[in-house]
């Protein structure tokens, strides 16, 4: 198990120090998604959205 590789006594310590981590990499993610499908053009401020009706 990961803990006893990271010398951890209780497996809540190591996702506790790891969770952050993996936030990040969650937010890259979906930066680099919402990068890719607004285009070379956008800007940094999304189009405002029109209210369905």
């Amino acid at each position: 198990m990961i803990k006893e590789l990271l010398g951890h006594a209780h497996i809540g310590v190591t996702a506790t120090v790891y969770a952050h981590v993996r936030f990040r990499l969650q937010r890259q993610a979906i930066d680099t998604l919402g990068d890719a499908l607004r285009g070379p053009e956008s800007t940094d401020n999304p189009p405002s959205a029109e209210p369905v009706r």
